[in-house]
């Protein structure tokens, strides 16, 4: 979960600056019982990795500015999240209140907005393999560890490793319809689904045309 950690002392750090606001090489020494430079050589590996940052400033009372460590973006990322469950759960409510159709309407507009972000970057594409490929490129900016197959006979597949909506995609299966559509309409030609994750396969593989 967090890259290049070959003990606890880095996590324990993350863990701290979760907990707090905000901590100085000094706070974070006396509470784990290191000596300061070891606590200052924890924070720049994790500064390096983009897992924390840093600002100067003034204490409240009388004293010289100091660097206050926090959690980037990217730290907090390292803590687990509960977002499937929000998610599924606002879609239960969703349902419940205006109807199957409501969640139907927003994954049109889901599929609205990618259609019009990414058509643009497949339309330069010479060839149907050169626009699978930039698709795939996009898939797995997005999280789908997306690539391009072609077996012997010349049929091409898209082949995804990962399905980032996973939880949400078991319970609804309107999400991965609405994305084979997307593929048909940024490929323009057809697009079928042989496996998926979320029907228990390694992969989802789509043949192409």
């Amino acid at each position: 979960m967090i890259p290049n950690l070959q003990d606890n002392t880095k996590s324990k750090v993350l863990s701290m600056l979760k907990s707090n606001a905000g901590s100085t090489v000094q706070d974070l020494a006396e509470a784990m019982n290191i000596s300061v430079p070891a606590a200052r050589k924890h924070l720049c590996d994790l500064e390096g990795a983009g897992l924390i940052v840093s600002s100067v400033e003034k204490p409240c009372g009388r004293g010289r500015p100091q660097h206050v460590f926090r959690l980037s973006c990217k730290g907090e990322g390292a803590f687990p999240k509960n977002y499937a469950n929000l998610c599924l759960d606002m879609i239960e409510h969703l349902e419940h209140l205006f109807g199957e159709g409501a969640l139907l309407k927003i994954m049109d507009a889901r599929e609205e907005k990618l259609f019009a972000a990414w058509s643009p970057l497949l339309q330069n594409a010479a060839t149907l393999e050169q626009k699978l490929a930039l698709l795939a490129e996009l898939l797995s900016e997005a999280g789908y560890q997306a690539k391009v197959r072609c077996c012997e006979r010349g049929t091409l597949f898209l082949e995804q490793g990962n399905c980032p909506n996973l939880d949400v995609a078991r319970t609804h299966k309107q999400l991965c319809g609405s994305e084979q559509v997307l593929y048909q309409r940024l490929l323009g030609v057809t697009v079928v689904r042989e496996t998926q994750i979320s029907s228990g396969a390694s992969s989802c593989r789509y043949r192409i045309g």
